[in-house]
């Protein structure tokens, strides 16, 4: 049987590195000198911006009022937003929180109740809250042998690495290892798993849920979970590597709840807003609650960072990076004041986005 498996993963293999030799040369990307939106913010941002970089579009907030600028884009382009979804996971979280329905000390033996796997597992006495603030001690990414020859062939032939249904991330969660229970250790199982517990405590699927307790409310029309490619909408853009090599779209599946949604700058402008003022479903989301080493802090995704040289400037933030899409929010709360960037290549832009909030425009 262990030979079998050897000579089904060396065809694997086989099949992937002759499928990346067929793939197109990589086009090297450029900064497109298709400028849209506010001017003065364009100009302020277009020398922070790390390269490559292609189709790029900027939200600067403050005071409520939002300006955008695009390079070959503008506030209605649509991005993979990666691992900014966790934020709407963790908003859904302290939505739930709100409705009374469940509470951050829920554990996953509360949601599951029959249906967990092994009701002797630690993972069954793991919190939600746990799940949120990355301190489960599930492991980044989940272990199992499916999972791992997925997650190479998809980097190898530059498509989704996530393949696993909702059903599935439920199996593999409960099957991981859980070790440094306590510290905070990224996780997109963790979310992925936090994600499918919220939806089956809700009674619905996850992009049902983000659909009716988030998007409807703020009106985020442009904004959608499509977790299968089936489900993406006509035309729906991908992005290229840092190298140039085109992507396929990462709608997640199972996974979708730690980084399938995807955006525009106009509707992530309306959310950010609402998450600032407090109005947005979940907004406590943001509020720090945990020590997550090196001067920082994490409430329900969101981190936040207190600088030394200004302590009063704390910066609330998340990222996210897909195949071929890049994104960044960063926010001052006490200021009202938010930065977000989205890039059609997987380039980070954090630095860009964290020298412009702090130097304005």
């Amino acid at each position: 049987m262990g030979n079998q498996r050897r000579k089904i993963l060396g065809i694997l293999t086989a099949a992937a590195v002759l499928a990346c030799g067929l793939l197109a040369a990589p086009w090297t990307p450029r900064l497109s000198s298709d400028i849209s939106g506010d001017r003065a913010l364009a100009e302020a941002v277009r020398p922070l911006l790390q390269k490559p970089a292609h189709q790029v579009s900027v939200v600067y907030l403050e005071d409520g009022t939002a300006k955008f600028a695009g390079f070959g884009a503008d506030e209605h382009t649509e991005f993979e937003i990666g691992s900014i979804s966790k934020t709407f996971t963790a908003a859904l979280l302290a939505d739930a929180v709100e409705r009374g329905e469940l509470t951050l000390e829920t554990t996953v033996a509360d949601i599951l109740g029959p249906d967990l796997a092994d009701s002797d597992a630690e993972i069954g006495t793991v919190t939600l809250a746990e799940l949120a603030s990355h301190r489960s001690g599930l492991p980044r990414l989940a272990t199992d042998p499916g999972s791992l020859v997925f997650a190479f062939l998809g980097v190898a032939l530059h498509r989704d690495p996530y393949p696993a249904s909702p059903a599935a991330i439920l199996e593999h969660a409960q099957s991981a290892p859980v070790g440094g229970r306590g510290s905070v250790s990224y996780s997109n199982l963790g979310y992925a798993f936090l994600g499918q517990l919220l939806a089956k405590a809700a009674g619905m699927s996850y992009a049902d849920l983000l659909q009716q307790r988030i998007l409807d409310p703020l009106d985020m029309k442009d904004t959608y979970a499509p977790v299968t490619a089936d489900n993406l909408r006509p035309d729906a853009p991908t992005g290229r590597s840092a190298g140039g090599l085109g992507q396929g779209a990462w709608t997640g599946n199972g996974t979708a709840p730690a980084g399938g949604i995807r955006s525009t700058a106009a509707d992530m402008a309306r959310y950010t807003q609402a998450m600032l003022a407090g109005t947005a479903p979940g907004s406590k989301a943001l509020d720090p609650q945990w020590d997550a080493g090196d001067g920082e802090q994490v409430g329900l995704a969101w981190f936040t960072q207190v600088s030394s040289e200004a302590p009063d400037r704390a910066v609330t933030w998340h990222n996210g990076m897909t195949g071929g899409f890049a994104a960044m929010a960063a926010l001052e709360r006490d200021a009202g004041r938010a930065v977000l960037i989205f890039s059609n290549v997987a380039t980070g832009q954090e630095e860009a986005a964290l020298t412009l909030l702090k130097e304005g425009i």
